[in-house]
């Protein structure tokens, strides 16, 4: 009779399971969500270091250097995505058994759940040069949900991954041409996500194996704004990549015959990864009264998601294969009115993830964003925001190889070959900036 090593194959099984931690396609590349205001939306994220208020804080803790007055915002988006993750030809491999066709529907509609997004910031002027302020922000955050009769099911069925962003700030105006900030980024992540099992029979259904986890990590912002003019803002930041541990369990059920022992829940499993690192330039050129010019480049550090490293009693690597991507954005303010302004704007953002290593449950493309937005000023205070975007995703490939029980008698190979078309996502937003 075959020996199994019950326990080897239940933490084998829990490595493929969390190395799907921090995967989904979101509104920017990879997981990472840049709808964080409302004002920047309407230009598509082209001049928010270099612009001021509490409403660019996110962007850069110098945002607040220097402004006349206190400020605060607030503000919440719908996100909307639509597509088609669709199989191709996509292979299960049993122990034993010849390749074989994975089965189940062949095309999910829509599997990005859609959501809505609320950020929020204020900035309170000390003096002249001094100011200190608080962004609350979601960065990365999705929710994907494929049904357990999906070809993807081995990848992926219901995903969630909530972070929750802290970032206190302190900014310094030593004259009025320059404005410094250092931020604390205090971040929570919670995470729940599953996927079906395989048993060593295709006549068997599926098992299924859970995953939540949760924790408190940090890092940190800085940046630079440069006036040498009045028709000139210049705007510079970075924000640290953070490196975030989960804590949680992996519950296991469903699996027959031999795997039969695997069953149960595993507790006390750490999961941790790195979030990106960004490099943000940005620049405002006041042309006219009424018309101001923005333009804002950022690199992402995606390379720090590199690998998935899992704690006891699992210890194992698990490699991402990300590459650092690229942003740009160019958009437009205009004064209609002492009351209203209009504007818009377009962004080019690369994904980083690479063909041959994205899966269903990162559904990721590059994609053109196209905006417009609109502020209405009710009172001197008071101003109201909204925007519109519609992001346009490239067709993308779904092929990265995964497997379960490696190193097991049982072990069983999955061989995706899939596609993500048809896709797109209309983002509507709504917000207020008052001054105090």
């Amino acid at each position: 009779m075959t020996y199994f090593n019950f326990r080897r194959i239940a933490l084998a099984g829990a490595a493929s399971t969390v190395a799907l931690v921090s995967a989904g396609a979101a509104q920017a590349s990879a997981f990472y969500l840049q709808e964080q205001s409302v004002r920047g939306a309407g230009r598509a994220y082209s001049g928010e270091a270099a612009d001021q208020g509490a409403a660019s804080l996110w962007w850069n803790p110098a945002a607040i250097a220097g402004n006349e007055k206190s400020s605060v915002y607030g503000g919440i988006a719908a996100i909307l995505p639509k597509g088609n993750v669709t199989n191709v030809n996509t292979r299960i491999i049993r122990p034993g058994q010849a390749p074989a066709p994975v089965g189940g529907e062949q095309v999910s509609k829509d599997p990005l759940n859609k959501g809505y997004l609320p950020s929020g910031a204020v900035g309170w002027k000390i003096n002249d040069q001094w100011a200190v302020g608080m962004a609350v922000t979601a960065p990365y955050s999705f929710a994907t949900n494929y049904k357990g009769t999906s070809w993807a099911r081995y990848t992926a069925d219901k995903t969630k991954l909530t972070t929750f962003d802290l970032q206190p700030s302190i900014a310094f105006a030593p004259s009025p041409l320059i404005g410094i900030g250092i931020a604390l980024n205090a971040e929570h992540s919670k995470a729940s996500l599953s996927n079906s099992l395989p048993n060593l029979s295709p006549l068997l259904p599926d098992g299924h194996q859970t995953l939540r986890g949760k924790g408190w990590d940090f890092g940190w912002s800085a940046g630079v704004q440069l006036h040498p003019s009045e028709m000139i803002d210049l705007g510079f930041s970075y924000k640290s990549s953070i490196k975030h541990k989960l804590k949680g369990s992996i519950t296991t059920a469903g699996l027959l015959g031999p795997l039969a022992g695997s069953n149960g829940t595993i507790s006390d499993v750490t999961a941790s990864f790195r979030t990106p690192w960004q490099a943000i330039a940005s620049a405002r050129f006041h042309a006219t009264d009424a018309l101001t010019l923005n333009a804002q480049v950022v690199r992402a550090g995606w390379n720090k998601f590199d690998a998935i490293s899992l704690g006891a009693p699992v210890n194992a690597a698990l490699p991402q294969n990300y590459k650092n991507s690229w942003s740009y954005a160019i958009g437009a303010d205009y004064d209609i009115s002492p009351t209203v302004t209009v504007r818009g704007g377009v962004q080019i953002d690369k994904t980083p993830t690479r063909d041959g290593s994205r899966d269903a449950r990162v559904p990721d493309a590059s994609r053109v964003n196209f905006s417009l937005g609109t502020s209405f000023a009710v009172t001197e205070s008071i101003t109201l925001d909204a925007a519109a975007s519609y992001l346009n995703l490239k067709d993308s490939t779904i092929d990265r190889p995964g497997g379960f029980y490696l190193g097991t008698p049982a072990q069983t190979i999955i061989l995706p070959d899939g596609r993500l078309d048809k896709a797109s996502v209309v983002i509507l937003a709504i917000g207020g900036r008052m001054s105090f």
